[in-house]
């Protein structure tokens, strides 16, 4: 566990005319793997390659003997017997690329939530396929997507299937895609399913509480020590007492700061670290550290996200990294359960629809806070006249009325915060690190169960995550280690949580930034 060789899926597949004319691990007429070794069905008929790594479900296991077997071979042996439907049995993260030597065909797919990625090109005879996108730099021109670079300067990431790079696209979250085909097909999206909307919150949190316990469970190395960030907020606060209370090896905690003369919310991670018994390291990040590490962070990222704690994210893994391969995190908790930036698009709801119809996508954008207003000075004229009345790729969700205002933001949350940004920058600088990430509360279930919570139970008055607050509450007075133990003095657990709840949910509040060290 102390090497931190990066563990960075690098294949690349070539589709079409020109397959073989690059040096291939394996190929054949119309293909060919670079950087890769083959998987293959057992009937010879498929071959794949993927970034794989899914959970061995009750479900997938009444399908399958899983004993022995890779991910990458389940995927073979099911997608013989029910082709792309086996994209729905498959629970975890996933990034693979099938091809069918009967058929001549190739097919793309992409886990629920978006954790791994996957590019290809959309031009040329010859396509090109990739899990990361610098990986297809060499296969295609450098012409700019100036819809994309606006998205960007509005939001920080690039949202959607688009690219910096015109000739490349992004498979979307819980699709596939049969090349040459232009239209991807969901086979599986977010969907509001408000069920129990008569039972109260604390019946609501309990169902959150079980099923995280549960996707935890799953994800703890047997036999291994395993690491997990802990900024002392309600979500990762969580996960990281459920670790240390389900998992029979130790758990490493690991917080950041920026100095004393910052401010930090370190006295809360502590408190949390102190309470579950949990060997806590804490970072002190320079801002020379982060000067001199920027270059080395941006290749990591790959798609580009302007957020200033990219850098300090890449540190914390390294760190990590010396003592654990697995590390969990608390994204997901703020996407999926009402965190506080869907605030201001609530308010504007309830104002702009008494001034007569709010323009959403304006509001949506400004709510980001980044340069949506300066457009106009930041692009150049003949730049800005392409792009000011292309369409925004929030406009479609934002505007159907089939589902409640607030889990219409939960859905933008997940299907672009959740993919584009958040998931694409845990696993990026995680694998740098040359660690695995976990997100339990950014699992496909549990994104499921958070659209069946009613929305008041997610944004009560003002009270943000609600349901979460009440799970995190609930689990302190359940922790297996006694206060007597881990604090000096008569502490109650469920007292100490509950103020740590408010305590945190304050300094969110009052952040000039907004923008919290990890989740």
């Amino acid at each position: 566990m102390q090497t931190q060789k990066s563990i960075y899926p690098n294949w690349v597949i070539a589709w079409g005319p020109a397959a073989r004319s690059h040096p291939a691990t394996w190929a054949t007429s119309g293909f060919a793997i670079i950087g890769a070794q083959p998987t293959f069905s057992p009937n010879q008929r498929f071959v794949l390659v993927g970034d794989c790594c899914f959970d061995r479900t009750p479900m997938l296991k009444q399908q399958i003997d899983t004993d022995g077997l890779t991910d990458l071979a389940i995927v073979a042996w099911l997608w013989e017997q029910y082709g792309t439907k086996t994209l729905s049995l498959l629970s975890g993260q996933f990034a693979l690329a099938v091809w069918d030597r009967d058929e001549q065909t190739l097919c793309l797919g992409r886990d629920r939530v978006g954790a791994k990625t996957l590019y290809y090109t959309r031009t040329g005879t010859t396509r090109w396929i990739a899990p990361r996108l610098r990986s297809l730099n060499p296969y295609h021109d450098r012409e700019l997507d100036l819809v994309a670079l606006r998205d960007y300067l509005c939001c920080a990431f690039v949202p959607g299937a688009q690219t910096l790079w015109e000739a490349v696209r992004e498979l979307r979250l819980g699709s596939y895609l049969y090349l040459p085909d232009v239209e991807a097909q969901r086979y599986w999206q977010p969907q509001e399913q408000i069920t129990n909307a008569d039972r109260p919150l604390e019946w609501h949190s309990q169902q959150v509480r079980s099923l995280l316990e549960q996707l935890v469970q799953e994800a703890l190395p047997p036999g291994e020590p395993v690491a997990a960030y802990l900024s002392g907020g309600i979500d990762s606060s969580c996960v990281a007492a459920i670790a240390t209370r389900l998992h029979d090896r130790p758990v490493h905690t690991f917080s950041m700061h920026f100095g004393a003369q910052y401010p930090s919310e370190i006295e809360f991670a502590n408190i949390v670290a102190a309470h579950c018994g949990t060997e806590h390291h804490i970072l002190e990040v320079s801002p020379k550290q982060i000067w001199e590490l920027l270059p080395e962070t941006l290749a990591a990222m790959d798609d580009p996200v302007g957020e200033g704690l990219t850098v300090p994210n890449l540190l914390l893994g390294r760190s990590a990294k010396q003592f654990a391969d697995v590390v969990f995190n608390g994204e997901g908790g703020d996407p999926c359960f009402g965190g506080p930036k869907n605030k201001p698009m609530l308010l504007n709801s309830l104002y702009g629809s008494i001034q007569g119809k709010p323009d959403l996508s304006a509001a949506y954008l400004t709510s980001f806070q980044k340069c949506y207003v300066d457009l106009p000075r930041l692009l150049k004229p003949e730049v800005w006249e392409k792009v000011k009345n292309a369409p925004s790729v929030f406009a479609e969700e934002l505007q159907q009325t089939e589902t409640t205002f607030l889990n219409r933001l939960m859905r933008l949350n997940i299907e672009f915060k959740g993919a584009d940004y958040i998931l694409t920058k845990v696993n990026n600088l995680t694998a740098a690190a040359g660690l695995k990430a976990r997100s339990p509360l950014f699992d496909a279930r549990m994104v499921a169960l958070s659209l069946q919570i009613p929305p008041e139970y997610k944004l009560s008055g003002a009270q943000e995550k609600a349901v979460s607050q009440s799970c995190c509450g609930g689990f302190a007075a359940r922790c297996d280690c006694q206060p007597s133990e881990k604090w000096h003095g008569d502490v109650d657990a469920a007292v100490v949580f509950e103020g740590l709840a408010a305590a945190s949910a304050i300094v969110a509040a009052e952040s000039s930034c907004g923008d919290r060290a990890l989740p």
